[in-house]
């Protein structure tokens, strides 16, 4: 029986109680407002953490890279959303994939690239549906909901060979809502911009069947969704500490952790220093900007208590420094050479990628650790 003990370090940890939990908070959510969701896998990309959202079968995922399309391909999901912007040179993987079976849709904001989908839909036989993405925040990329370019992409596509779907929405602000009515508004305004849009797409003439919108902050913040078709989010599986920070999830809630061993110290200076860097945790400092700032990570015990006021205060390539948060009032905590420790991530997403299976623990302990009682498989490049 393998425990938290017995792993190389670093090494990522996926609490499933806590994943299972996350999931069935938004499903349950949704299903209220009657609105389906289509899982953005980008954060776990694993088919195992995929089925427990979807326990009957495959389900509609949005992807970020081709390369997750085709390894969720691989698993059976067969309804996809490549949901960056599309580079024209990428139009013959989708058109492969696509000839495989799945209806695989892209994104776009520009004449340009819809007249390269349209042209490789001719070309191909294949008319390949494309989402129109709309700027609801400024935050990214898209085009305005009221831009007179608008239904002119729209007939680029329908009338070109292509497929037009519909409109897509991210309100990546709301990543900043640090209260409950600033999420409400950041969702409602996504809601209503990407509503707009389709409405001068279909007084045009135009068909617009879906209207997607989707961050993890707004997913659970409004249930009023009038006029929308889908939901997207993904980081809510495991959330993190940046979600923690803005008070979608608490910090019991985080699903992600990376177990990290103790390799010396610097009393001196007031560190710890761990064999888990920025090659571990990534660099990500998403709370620098929030009313607390977690460094790069949070600090627990093996089995998940946060040790108080003690942060991943820096992070090089291969070692990690934990150090008081500034200003606390707190000692330094005995941590011997070989003691492990786990650290909370800023942005899950960005941890994740920086490993390619989760050691899944369940409730279980012996000798004091966690038991390992799975390991999820996770797929990486683009």
């Amino acid at each position: 029986m393998n425990t938290l003990n017995d792993p190389q370090t670093p090494f990522a940890v996926v609490d499933r109680a806590r994943t299972d939990r996350n999931i069935a908070r938004l499903r349950a959510h949704l299903h209220a407002s009657g609105v389906p969701l289509r899982l953005h896998v980008k954060t776990s990309k694993s088919l195992d953490v995929a089925a427990r959202v979807f326990p009957g079968g495959p389900g509609p995922v949005t992807v970020s890279t081709l390369a997750e399309a085709g390894y969720f391909a691989d698993g059976g999901y067969t309804d996809v959303l490549y949901a960056v912007g599309i580079d024209p040179h990428k139009l013959p993987r989708v058109l492969a994939l696509r000839r495989r079976g799945v209806d695989l849709a892209v994104l776009l904001d520009s004449v340009a690239q819809a007249d390269a989908v349209a042209k490789a839909s001719a070309d191909a036989g294949d008319p390949v549906p494309a989402l129109i993405e709309i700027d609801c925040d400024g935050h990214r990329g898209g085009i305005g909901a009221d831009d007179p370019i608008l239904p002119e992409i729209g007939r680029r596509l329908a009338d070109g060979g292509a497929e037009l779907r519909g409109v897509l929405a991210h309100a990546g602000e709301s990543y900043f809502a640090d209260t409950p009515a600033a999420r409400r508004e950041a969702a409602r305004h996504e809601r209503d911009t990407v509503v707009r849009a389709a409405g001068h797409l279909r007084r045009a003439g135009l068909p617009c069947p879906v209207v997607s919108v989707g961050s993890t902050p707004t997913a659970h913040a409004e249930a009023d969704l009038a006029g929308v078709t889908e939901v997207r989010a993904g980081n809510y599986v495991f959330f993190d500490l940046v979600m923690a920070g803005i008070g979608v999830c608490d910090v019991d809630d985080l699903a992600l952790s990376v177990v990290v061993t103790v390799i010396g110290h610097r009393p001196d200076r007031g560190w710890i220093l761990t064999d888990g860097g920025w090659t571990a945790t990534s660099r990500d400092r998403g709370t620098a900007t929030q009313r607390i700032d977690q460094g790069y990570g949070l600090v627990t015990t093996l089995d998940g208590r946060v040790l108080p006021d003690l942060i991943m205060s820096g992070a090089s390539q291969e070692h990690g420094t934990l150090a008081l948060r500034p200003g606390s009032t707190g000692v330094l905590p005995e941590l011997p050479v070989g003691t492990r420790v786990r650290i909370l991530p800023n942005h899950a997403c960005a941890t994740a990628a920086q490993h390619r299976r989760y050691h899944v623990i369940g409730g279980g302990a012996a000798a004091g650790a966690p038991v390992v009682e799975a390991h999820w498989a996770r797929h990486d490049g683009w």
